[in-house]
């Protein structure tokens, strides 16, 4: 009885944050910096990070994605984006995620705009807080319909004064699916991105930290 409480209350936890993001919702989206160094080369549809119908400056560490109340695998990810020197915080970085749904598919509710028409309604943006932290809720996707290719979320990062890029997609230590040179990449972008999850409070957790430039095409040396 008591762990089903710590349940509910869990759960009513992560709705209101998932609300408070939400109900932050302006008419404008965050505006791209003409001003900024292009890195990371070749990034189609990273521009959907500036679709956020919530201001960059008014976005929260924590974000819950739209399917998490939905059937399946709930999981929460979480982590710390540091500096390019892999041990300095590094507060008010974007961070913005997107995945399939339950079935394999970027699904879509039909009132999407922009990318959101390709990425699918499942898809979030957070801003690191002064500790470089950040977390989300969201169902664990599922991989392509008829594939061999393993389950994973897209990852894009904006940090102040360059351009938006991507780094290594959010794969699962445990899929079946998940090919050894992927599990075991020597330059990962960003930072490995391989989840090991584990179930606490009767929902999966794992932790991926990430540093800013690792590997990144282009990315100024210090």
């Amino acid at each position: 009885m008591q762990r089903i409480i710590l349940l509910c209350a869990s759960s009513v936890i992560v709705s209101l944050a998932g609300c408070a993001q939400n109900s932050a919702k302006q008419k404008t989206s965050p505006q791209k910096d003409q001003k900024e160094i292009k890195v990371g080369g070749r990034c189609e549809g990273c521009e959907a990070i500036f679709e956020s119908f919530v201001s960059f400056d008014k976005l929260n560490s924590v974000d819950t994605l739209p399917d998490f109340n939905e059937t399946g695998p709930r999981i929460e990810i979480s982590g710390t984006i540091y500096q390019p020197d892999g041990k300095t915080p590094a507060p008010g970085i974007i961070l913005y995620v997107y995945h399939t749904d339950q079935k394999g598919l970027y699904s879509t509710k039909g009132n999407e705009t922009g990318w959101g028409k390709r990425h699918g309604y499942i898809r979030g943006w957070m801003k690191t807080n002064e500790r470089g932290e950040y977390k989300f809720y969201t169902l664990v996707p599922a991989s392509y319909p008829n594939s061999t290719n393993p389950k994973h979320i897209h990852p894009t990062i904006k940090e102040p004064g360059k351009s938006e890029y991507w780094i290594d997609e959010f794969v699962f230590d445990d899929d079946p699916l998940l090919p050894e040179k992927e599990r075991n990449r020597t330059k990962p972008v960003g930072g490995g991105g391989v989840l090991k999850t584990y179930t606490k409070d009767g929902m999966l957790r794992a932790t991926r930290n990430i540093i800013l430039g690792m590997n990144v095409a282009d990315y100024p040396t210090q």
